[in-house]
């Protein structure tokens, strides 16, 4: 084996090559460029335009970091392709309504696609990434299982991989829990070169999201009517893209009780909402679905999650044509967002993902 390891410089990915080091002989690090990398000190701008202002720029300092683990490193420019396939996607998503998940297409089409075949390229036959999954070998497949971490569980950002794209995987901290990857950087003097954790969207780093849409040229989001379910106007919006389905604040529309988003109407330029109780829905309608066992010719008994952190539903997933298939929980769920992710769980693994077309 020849592995590739993704490398970013925080504490997952470094351990994650520290361990692949010891186990095998031939490993190399890659680091994808995207144009956004993260400032990693609070007074550094390393961005092109003003240098790095007397301090080592990010991919030196990430060079020497996997040098000190014997561990070449290559740089992979995909600032090209991650404006197109998820920079754009994302501003797409929210002119039409819906709220994006970049993560799950990043893994797809960045890391386990662009990236993993330059290092296959490079000589990789595998990418291993610091992700909390785990892949299981069986006879006649490779299947997609939750990391023994339930708490930093990532088989939800994943659930879009190919099989093709599985075959060539690794996670090496699957089995871990996230004290044991601190307690093996601690023991092996692993510094990252980011001390914190962001769960922010990396390109959108420490900004609001809205921000980050409207500092993009040519994408304009005006204001428009926000109306009940009974279609009665009772205020103005400041932008669609200022929200998402279950969103309490900024709604700034005084009522008995508190309204929610319950709807998001792009041709109409209209924010509907409603009552907490309109929230709840018992159908889920999914696209592009990927499954990670053959499809079923009719209902399977699953696990639903709705985006990342939603604990998943008990539910049937029925397979339709066209690629597209609906979910029907045994309890309704609450803010099903069209955008997002719906993945679906048998026991630990992954058995079928899609994109949320409604409820």
């Amino acid at each position: 084996m020849t592995i590739a390891v993704a490398v970013s410089g925080g504490i997952d990915s470094l351990v994650a090559a520290h361990l692949l080091k010891k186990e095998h002989s031939s490993v190399f690090g890659i680091h994808f460029q995207t144009g956004y990398e993260e400032k990693q000190h609070p007074h550094t701008d390393d961005s092109p335009a003003s240098g790095s202002r007397g301090r080592e720029p990010y991919v030196p300092r990430l060079q020497a970091l996997m040098g000190s683990l014997d561990i070449p490193l290559k740089i992979i420019d995909c600032r090209r392709e991650f404006e197109n396939r998820i920079v754009d996607y994302f501003l797409r998503s929210y002119a039409s309504g819906r709220t994006p998940n970049p993560c799950v297409q990043c893994n797809r089409d960045i890391k386990f696609g662009i990236a993993l075949k330059a290092a296959a390229r490079m000589g990789a036959t595998h990418l291993a990434t610091g992700h909390y999954a785990r892949i299981r070998h069986t006879r006649d497949q490779y299947e997609l299982l939750q990391g023994r971490d339930r708490q930093k569980d990532q088989s939800y950002f994943l659930s879009m991989l190919r099989p093709h794209q599985l075959t060539c995987a690794l996670f090496p901290l699957g089995e871990m829990h996230k004290d044991q990857v601190r307690e093996i950087a601690r023991q092996n003097d692993l510094q990252p070169l980011s001390g914190r954790e962001s769960q922010d969207i990396c390109f959108v780093r420490n900004r609001h999201y809205a921000d980050f849409l409207e500092s993009k040229k040519g994408r304009i989001f005006p204001p428009g009517p926000i109306v009940d379910t009974q279609n009665k106007r009772i205020g103005t919006h400041k932008g669609l893209h200022r929200y998402t389905i279950g969103q309490r604040r900024g709604i700034d529309c005084p009522a008995q009780s508190a309204y929610y988003v319950v709807d998001i109407d792009p041709a109409a330029n209209r924010l509907v909402v409603g009552y907490k109780n309109s929230l709840y829905k018992e159908t889920c309608f999914i696209q592009q679905v990927n499954w990670m066992v053959s499809k079923p010719h009719g209902p399977i008994e699953v696990r639903a999650r709705l985006r990342y952190r939603h604990a998943g539903a008990e539910a049937e997933i029925h397979p339709l044509e066209n690629n597209r298939a609906v979910i029907r929980f045994q309890t309704p769920q609450k803010a099903i967002t069209p955008g997002q992710a719906a993945v679906c769980y048998r026991h630990e693994r992954v058995v079928a993902a899609g994109w949320i077309e409604g409820a």
